[in-house]
């Protein structure tokens, strides 16, 4: 009997299990196509905190996913399911809502919109079906027997490159925040960084990889050239065939490795290289190994010293939060009305990637800086007094890099209202004093409150004892009046 009993309480609860078992994988399956046909929806899971798979490949490693973005927002794009990490995103034109009425729809496009702000994002195509690739290659294709490729991802990199995907002068890399770019120029492979307003000038180059001499030449009018991430750990530059005109090697070249290789630009700008260990990603290759070599690593109006980290230009505060000054100012002094700045000056300083700046010859420091002051567009010089170059910085300084050599002189401008990073810890400190002067006013008085109305409480209840008979009964009159301002404030 005992057994019996066992075995009637444990059968339910197997089948219980099985069934929320088939459940969920049932469930899983049907988000997680490995097609989607015309007629397809989808919209934001509200308990989904991360990503949320609609399309998967045929290993299961890789899914276009809605990826949450500041809790509200999302982006559309394809992750690497183990790690959650996006190899690729959709260039929306804006971010969409996390929610109703979001949608995704397949009509022969991808789509993505709402009805209240429009589409954010489409393929433009007229497919009758879209895959993911085991390469993680988003394809919108047409046809069964011999399928027309009417789109595909792999032609619209965002952040980040995989191995054995083809990466010409016609795409960008854009970082996350927007401010740096990886493209190709006629023979070398350039990272640039938006300093400047839109309407104000190109990037400024700050890294630059051209073909090596001592291999096959890059040839002049011969075609475009093109880079691809090789399996065997390296980044070829290759022009009119399969043999590579240069190779960047990864540190775990013509090594066997477990899982995927990409390449993605980092949001301090940084090229970087990455293998997945089964794991984690392992970093695997930095274009820039000095770190103040970066465009900004100490941020605007920082000063970088190799091996001993951040400081600020003014000398007077540090760059540990990467904010000397704090200005959201952008493009040129041009557009500003009154045009009024202060002037920064210091020795021993020289840009962090001199080699891709522009310069003009000067005879002198005083010409150098004489140049930039009647320039609305300059924001500061650098001058070499040995070499006599005079290095024009055309956009908000950035981190400046300290030499020692008095013969490097440095000039700056900072717009009028820009703040020092001490100045702001100097005003919170002074409000957060005032407030706790008053908090501790508001206490003393509170407490000075208490034990005047306990002592007037004592004189009422000794009245109301003495007065006891007398009439009105001043017991019954406060219970009263207490009942009516309780019922009122109710």
């Amino acid at each position: 009997m005992k057994t019996s009993t066992t075995i009637t309480l444990i059968y339910p609860s197997l089948l219980s299990f099985a069934a929320i078992f088939i459940t969920s994988l049932a469930a899983k399956s049907a988000i997680t196509p490995e097609r989607l046909l015309k007629g397809f929806t989808a919209s934001p899971n509200p308990t989904v905190t991360d990503f949320q798979p609609l399309l998967s490949d045929s290993t299961g490693n890789f899914s276009l996913s809605f990826i949450r973005v500041n809790s509200d927002r999302l982006a559309l794009g394809v992750v690497h399911i183990p790690s959650g990490e996006s190899l690729w995103r959709a260039k929306m034109g804006g971010l969409a809502r996390w929610g109703d009425p979001t949608k995704l729809v397949f009509n022969g496009s991808l789509v993505i919109g709402d009805y209240d702000s429009g589409v954010f994002w489409s393929t433009k195509t007229d497919g009758d079906r879209a895959v993911l690739a085991s390469s993680s290659n988003l394809r919108v294709l047409n046809g069964e027997k011999s399928p027309t490729h009417l789109w595909q991802s792999f032609d619209f990199p965002s952040d980040t490159l995989v191995e054995n995907q083809n990466f010409t002068s016609a795409m960008s890399l854009t970082s996350l925040n927007g401010l740096y770019t990886m493209r190709l120029g006629p023979d070398f492979v350039g990272l640039y960084a938006k300093f400047k307003s839109t309407s104000s000038g190109p990037d400024q180059n700050y890294y630059k990889r051209r073909a090596l001499e001592a291999r096959k030449d890059i040839i002049e009018g011969a075609g475009p050239i093109l880079v691809r991430i090789s399996s065997d750990g390296y980044m070829g530059i290759y022009q009119n065939g399969s043999t590579p005109a240069d190779v960047e090697t990864f540190n775990s070249y013509r090594r066997s490795i477990p899982g995927p290789r990409r390449v993605r630009i980092e949001n301090d700008g940084n090229l970087k290289a990455y293998y997945w260990s089964r794991s984690s990603w392992v970093l695997d290759y930095k274009a820039i190994t000095e770190t103040c070599e970066l465009p900004s690593s100490c941020g605007p109006y920082g000063l970088c010293r190799p091996g001993a980290g951040c400081s600020c230009l003014n000398n007077q505060t540090d760059a540990q939060n990467k904010e000397c000054y704090l200005t959201q100012e952008v493009g040129d002094l041009c557009a500003r009305g009154s045009k009024k700045f202060s002037e920064l000056r210091r020795t021993g300083v020289e840009p962090p990637f001199k080699e891709l700046m522009a310069h003009i010859e000067t005879t002198s420091y005083e010409e150098c800086e004489k140049s930039c002051l009647m320039n609305c567009t300059c924001w500061g010089v650098l001058y070499n007094n040995a070499s006599k170059f005079c290095y024009n910085v055309d956009y908000p300084i950035q981190t400046i890099l300290e030499v020692g050599h008095e013969n490097k002189m440095g000039y700056f401008k900072i717009l009028e209202g820009a703040k020092k990073k001490k100045d702001r810890r100097l005003g919170i400190g002074i409000g957060l004093l005032c407030g706790a002067f008053v908090v501790i006013g508001l206490v003393i008085g509170f407490g000075v409150y208490k034990i005047c109305n306990k002592k007037k409480r004592a004189t009422n209840r000794i009245l109301e004892e003495e007065n006891i008979y007398t009439s009105g009964h001043y017991k019954d009159l406060g219970s009263s009046s207490s009942g009516s301002i309780e019922l009122s404030s109710r």
